[in-house]
């Protein structure tokens, strides 16, 4: 069974400005339930994760001030979000998600969080509307439970995963890829074990060649025994954005390869949405449902 992680609280409101961003989360879930795609006993509602996990990843001082809502207003602005108990009760929800989808992928081969895909995190600091790193907070829990040894994050967000890239650069256990475009947001990039800046205006084709090489090579060298795939949608051309020119059918062929790749090789695959700013709420939405519809596929889930 494809198991979705997902809790209302995903959709937290937010003050005028910041509702729109959050709006996808209400409706991927909808819409694929009201298409048929998947049936209520697939969505999982994951806890709030538990502080001696989180700090796996995060350093005790920057979690506590968290907590306690005692980040300084520099700090809340380079989140991009006003800081509340319920945001932050929100972010521990999408990282224990992300853990949850690590134990269902484990067992079915793939499992997807509605949320997560917050790689701006690093430890000690939140930005870009990222508190907690969730890929790193479950990629640190799986190797302290010896769950995994060897661990590949594919980060295909139009935005470098450079919180990612810091969290694991002494870590050879974890290797990070980043496809991302080049000329965008964080404009000072940290190094991952592999980055491909993108220039703008990239079309599907030179994209999807560029990363069937990469992932085929990178599969081969690091041998994973589980993947995290950030499949962001904000490579599309309509995203306000993310600069470059994918189609729907290109993400969709992007995301066919990446679960291709990994179900041929028999190795556990865990999604988090990540970004997608489109005018029109309908063509994110649409997109993201698109990632789990082909993962049900390819998976035969």
């Amino acid at each position: 069974m494809l198991r979705i992680a997902y809790n209302p609280v995903y959709a937290h409101p937010l003050p005028e400005g910041h509702r729109f961003p959050m709006l996808k989360y209400e409706l991927i879930p909808a819409q694929l339930l009201h298409e048929g795609s998947i049936e209520p006993a697939q969505i999982f509602s994951p806890a709030p994760c538990p502080l001696d996990t989180i700090l796996l990843t995060h350093q005790r001082q920057y979690v506590d001030d968290l907590l306690q809502l005692r980040l300084d207003k520099q700090h809340v602005r380079r989140i991009g979000f006003p800081l509340s108990e319920q945001l932050v009760r929100r972010e521990l929800m999408i990282t224990q998600g992300t853990i949850d989808c690590c134990h269902y992928a484990l067992h079915h081969g793939v499992a997807l969080n509605v949320a997560g895909g917050t790689h701006h995190a690093f430890a000690n600091r939140g930005e870009g509307f990222c508190l907690l790193n969730d890929m790193a907070v479950a990629a640190n829990y799986l190797l302290h439970e010896q769950l995994a040894d060897s661990i590949l994050i594919v980060d295909l967000d139009v935005h470098q995963g450079n919180g990612t890239a810091s969290l694991f650069s002494r870590e050879p256990r974890v290797f990070t890829f980043s496809m991302h475009g080049g000329h965008n947001y964080p404009f000072h990039k940290e190094q991952s074990d592999l980055d491909i800046p993108l220039p703008d205006g990239i079309t599907d084709e030179p994209y999807l060649q560029l990363l069937a090489q990469h992932l085929h090579t990178l599969l081969q060298k690091v041998k994973p025994n589980l993947v995290f795939f950030l499949s962001g949608v904000d490579v599309l051309a309509t995203d306000r954005f993310g600069k470059l020119k994918l189609s729907m059918e290109g993400c969709r062929r992007r995301d066919e390869m990446v679960f291709t790749a990994c179900y041929k090789q028999a190795i556990p695959c865990v999604v988090a949405m990540g970004g997608g700013y489109s005018e029109d709420v309908r063509i994110i939405t649409e997109a993201h449902c698109q990632t789990f519809r082909i993962a049900a596929k390819v998976y035969n889930l």
